[in-house]
């Protein structure tokens, strides 16, 4: 399911011993899109200290309650390596949290998790096709240990979802708004749209833009390229965050703009299948 990022600020993180702290913001990776920790505001219990937490260790959400239950403890995250939230977080630092925790490297593999599409697929002891993977054997711990040493000056791209809120759109012919939220797929974490706010050009019009279509960002300066004109956004569907956007109206927006869809041509959602 697409869920807007904004419903998410301020969901709890709840360890398997305690409440953690709020999400207040979420780090993507630029090349994939895809949401690879959240930032959590901890509250008195740590001195206000915000810490990430990567969705490796998320495991059945519960969206009714706004919490997302996190498969490690509060001494965990107490002790986990310290991080200037505010900063780039460098491979260096990634590296070291993701040894902290038993996790695999997510940038290693063809997957958008690993081999993967899922991250709790990553988690040290998740079952998969009837086995457990345990923690790293010693052979493993090696492979990763060359992994380290030649990411070791990578820049990971990781952005800030809030930071990024309010960049501008350039169109083939000019500007048409800004970049007011995402909707992210909560399985997979992947950034499916950025919700582009039209209403300086194009009063009171909200619309979805798939980073598929993005042709460049400027970080530098605030700005998305996208391959696409105005009047295609003018003409295309209208996003309205009180109608769930399921796969129909996903269709109808890559038909749209005649784009092949993300999913396999044969997916269809519990709405299709209801009216069938």
């Amino acid at each position: 399911m697409l869920r807007s990022m904004e419903d998410l600020d301020g969901y709890m993180v709840s360890a398997t011993d305690g409440k953690i702290g709020h999400v207040k913001d979420f780090l993507f990776d630029d090349h994939a899109w895809v949401v690879r920790y959240f930032v959590v505001e901890t509250g008195t219990w740590l001195s206000s200290r915000k810490v990430l937490i990567s969705p490796i260790a998320v495991h059945d959400s519960e969206w009714f309650e706004k919490t997302l239950p996190v498969s490690i403890t509060m001494e965990q995250v107490r002790n986990s390596p310290d991080v200037d939230t505010d900063r780039p977080v460098s491979r260096q630092y990634e590296s070291d949290y993701l040894g902290y925790y038993g996790y695999p490297y997510y940038w290693d593999g063809e997957g958008l998790w690993g081999g993967g599409m899922y991250p709790y697929a990553m988690f040290p002891g998740h079952i998969i096709n009837g086995s457990a993977s345990a923690g790293l054997r010693d052979v493993d711990r090696a492979y990763a240990s060359a992994l380290k040493n030649r990411h070791r000056n990578d820049d990971p791209n990781l952005r800030s979802c809030n930071a990024v809120s309010g960049y501008r759109i350039q169109t083939n012919d000019g500007g048409i708004g800004h970049v007011s939220g995402f909707l992210v797929d909560d399985k997979t974490w992947v950034l499916r749209y950025m919700i582009v706010d039209t209403s300086n050009w194009w009063l009171g019009h909200k619309v979805l833009i798939a980073p598929e279509w993005i042709d460049d960002v400027s970080w530098t300066d605030q700005a998305v390229s996208i391959d696409l004109d105005r009047q295609a956004i003018r003409d295309a569907p209208a996003y309205d965050s009180s109608v769930q956007l399921t796969r129909r109206l996903e269709r109808s927006l890559y038909h749209h703009y005649n784009r092949s869809g993300y999913w396999p041509e044969d997916a269809r959602d519990e709405s299709e299948m209801a009216d069938a």
